[in-house]
């Protein structure tokens, strides 16, 4: 069986972060540039994350943007888009170095105000050109910095997710940064993972672009803690049922504890899981009393005595196999 984590962000070379600081500093007046940088740099720059992975007995990983770097609120809009092609660019060659354990996922170059009309040719090109197998939706590129974008459940979003099933490719919502202290940055991730899934769930999206793939990260924020909540209104006769309505997008592992994880599949069902884990990320913290990292996840879900093996081979792989489409590649590893 290969272990396939869905959820991982770049690890890449100090030079990458050097051309974001340039185009910071000058906005857009100096041109667009670009990051310059060697094969070998990228290598130096992936050696830790492939030893943390192969470590834990991961043997492929979606890659896609760091959350908190993809500075979508960030003016003019040039800037954002430059970033984000630059960043793309760079999980490309990553993946060319090392097709055998990684599969590039997007980032768009989102911005408040900005219609996701405007990330469609950048999605296409990732697909279609660099062979990227998804993409991420910042549902809040704005990152609560007042200009407030619709939500998921909106039909602002529709020309992206036309061109989502257009292209078959599945997209995991992502929060980035949040500019406000009334949120620090883990829970403003919690709360619009949240929010996510109610607007889509009261919303005609899945009604209206069936095919549509949608991946909530870190186990679907509050919802499968606090779903009692949502699903009294169903039995009031408030639209379907919450617990079944949910069942229309995916979800993923990267909880790190293994309670939280048996909630999730309790919840939503093991054919709607993945496994993930964002390694190296916010759960690469050592346990003070136990030999293992916050994020190495992958035993937690091997002791839940309660899920058949073939369950649990669905979480590893089977699921992310059929949802992501993933290349050959990935079943060498």
């Amino acid at each position: 069986m290969t272990i396939i984590d869905i959820h991982a962000h770049v690890s890449a070379p100090r030079e990458w972060h050097y051309y974001r600081s340039m185009l910071l500093g000058h906005r857009g007046d100096h041109g667009r540039g670009k990051v310059g940088v060697s094969d070998e740099q990228i290598e130096q720059a992936l050696r830790n994350h492939l030893k943390r992975i192969t470590d834990v007995g991961t043997d492929f990983q979606l890659i896609s943007p760091r959350p908190n770097l993809m500075m979508h609120y960030e003016k003019p809009w040039k800037l954002v888009r430059w970033w984000m092609e630059e960043t793309n660019n760079i999980i490309a060659r990553q993946v060319e170095l090392h097709p055998d354990r990684f599969a590039g996922v997007c980032g768009l170059p989102q911005s408040p105000g900005v219609s996701p009309a405007n990330c469609i040719d950048e999605l296409t090109r990732c697909v279609k050109e660099l062979g990227f197998v998804g993409c991420l939706i910042n549902p809040d590129p704005g990152e609560m910095g007042g200009d407030e974008t619709p939500a998921l459940g909106d039909e602002f979003w529709y020309p992206l997710y036309e061109k989502m099933v257009e292209l078959n490719v599945p997209a995991m919502v992502h929060s980035a940064s949040c500019q406000k202290q009334r949120e620090t940055y883990s829970t403003h991730f919690i709360a619009e993972e949240t929010n996510a899934i109610y607007s889509l769930v009261k919303s005609t999206v899945f009604q209206d672009f069936p095919t549509l793939k949608i991946i909530i990260p870190h186990g679907g924020g509050a919802v499968p803690y606090q779903i009692g909540r949502w699903m009294a209104g169903g039995y009031r006769g408030r639209g379907g049922l919450f617990e079944e309505a949910i069942r229309q997008m995916y979800y993923d592992t990267t909880l790190y504890t293994k309670d939280a994880i048996e909630l999730l599949i309790k919840t939503v069902g093991p054919d709607r899981c993945l496994f993930a884990t964002e390694n190296p990320g916010t759960g690469s913290a050592k346990i003070p009393w136990e030999d293992r990292d916050l994020d190495d996840i992958k035993p937690l879900i091997e002791g839940i005595d309660w899920l058949s093996a073939d369950d649990k081979a669905k979480i590893f792989e089977g699921n992310a196999r059929q949802l992501f489409k993933l290349p050959v590649a990935a079943a060498a590893a």
